[in-house]
């Protein structure tokens, strides 16, 4: 009796489960069958299998959204603010955690204050400053936002998580003719891929699908980034609903690409971070 009700209960929890996937992937699955259909299609019936036009929309909207040019824009972008988040935060929080000074104490208690503060109250003062700078409008000053609005949280989470690695380790490395980077290099730093996969899937994800910062900092056309060019797309083609819809999932396919690329190591340092 016992082993049945078990597995009625394993049989409702994955149906559950089921329902749920479906719910989820219910807005994504007509989005991906509506981009092959046309405009009257769509407007007739956008849940029927009817009025496909085969690759039209996604070749027309490759070539209208800049494509190419967007998705290498989001690339060089997003690359290389993880780089220097997780450079310049994970040294930065090393300083912070091993070198007991007062002024450090200061330092955490400020970086730690800067994050509850909404970036849309520095929208306007971030404009008009760096505007007036003429340091706007370019990959560079974008580059620079994004680690100083990213190195807050980061250092915070490699803070906690540098406690947990074993002193005695650095001292056996400084005795041993070491300077203190070599030590963070060598030793400190292997032990900091679990939470710095963490921080990377966190921020890969915020930089990727990020509109607001770039859409102040970048005006010119050729300096798009994919999420600026599927909204100038929409804007242009509002009632085209089989484009707009081609836009959307071609903006979602690298995301998706590099999960499952990634997703074995996305997961072991999920779980990794979660066992320290």
């Amino acid at each position: 009796m016992t082993k049945n009700s078990n597995n009625i209960k394993k049989m409702l929890l994955f149906i559950l489960c089921l329902v749920m996937l479906f719910i989820m992937t219910f807005p994504f699955l007509m989005v991906l069958l509506n981009s092959f259909k046309g405009r009257l299609a769509i407007l007739k019936n956008p849940m029927e299998l009817a009025g496909f036009v085969g690759l039209e929309n996604y070749i027309r909207a490759f070539n209208v959204m800049h494509y190419g040019n967007a998705i290498k824009n989001s690339i060089f972008i997003t690359a290389f603010s993880l780089l220097l988040i997780v450079v310049f935060s994970s040294q930065f929080a090393y300083f912070l955690a091993r070198w007991k000074w007062k002024i450090n104490k200061v330092l955490f208690l400020l970086l730690t204050a800067s994050m509850i503060i909404p970036f849309q109250t520095l929208m306007i003062p971030l404009v008009s400053i760096y505007g007036t700078l003429g340091i706007l409008n370019n990959a560079g000053a974008l580059l620079f936002f994004y680690m100083g609005f990213g190195m807050a949280m980061a250092t915070f989470m490699y803070h906690g998580f540098i406690k947990s690695v074993p002193i005695e380790l650095e001292e056996a490395a400084l005795l041993d003719g070491c300077s203190h980077f070599s030590v963070f290099r060598k030793i400190v730093f292997p032990n900091l891929m679990p939470i710095t996969s963490t921080i990377i899937i966190l921020d890969l994800l915020w930089i990727w699908n990020d509109y607001l910062l770039p859409s102040l900092v970048l005006t010119n056309e050729k300096q798009r980034t994919l999420p600026l060019s599927t909204f100038y797309f929409f804007g242009n083609y509002t009632s085209e609903f089989g484009l707009g819809m081609a836009a959307l999932v071609m903006s979602i396919i690298p995301i998706i690409v590099l999960y499952l690329l990634l997703q074995r190591q996305i997961i072991s340092g999920v779980m990794a971070g979660s066992g320290k």
